[in-house]
């Protein structure tokens, strides 16, 4: 697996995804609280440096998938067809992450059948450590 790239903005959600959280950056600043993602060092809204990291419920929606097709990056062919979807936070719905489904959060990527997936399923956010040691988060359809 490909080992998300961290920078000094963004170290923190992988921090929080390490202990088992889901964390958004917000800003801090006077009397505004807007949620952001990626994060950045100043808020669009406001343009205050100051920020804070909300913890989210882990509950949202899939907004859009993909079933990749060939050429694949190495790392990931062998576990195809595999799904990428981008989901929209319910507590936040104007933030989206990107990520996969799985059966289970330690479970290879190829572990739904893509005939599960719709646009709007409900979906809880899972973490998995990966072997270079860097916890992703990754989700589970809420029904079985």
């Amino acid at each position: 697996m490909l080992k998300p790239q961290v920078d000094e903005d963004g170290a923190p959600f992988w921090e929080y995804a390490a202990q088992g959280e889901l964390r958004i950056q917000g800003c801090a600043g006077p009397g505004c609280g807007a949620l952001r993602f990626p994060p950045r060092p100043c808020c669009p809204h406001c343009q205050s440096f100051d920020s804070e990291w909300r913890r989210m419920s882990g509950r949202g929606r899939i907004w859009s998938y993909v079933l990749p097709h060939p050429p694949l990056l190495p790392a990931y062919a062998e576990q195809a067809p595999y799904n990428a979807v981008v989901v929209e936070l319910a507590d936040a719905p104007h933030i989206r992450l990107v990520g996969n489904v799985v059966a289970a959060p330690d479970a290879r990527l190829d572990s739904v059948d893509p005939a599960r997936l719709r646009i709007g399923a409900a979906v809880r956010v899972a973490f998995t450590e990966l072997p270079d040691g860097t916890t992703v988060p990754r989700w589970l359809l809420e029904r079985a």
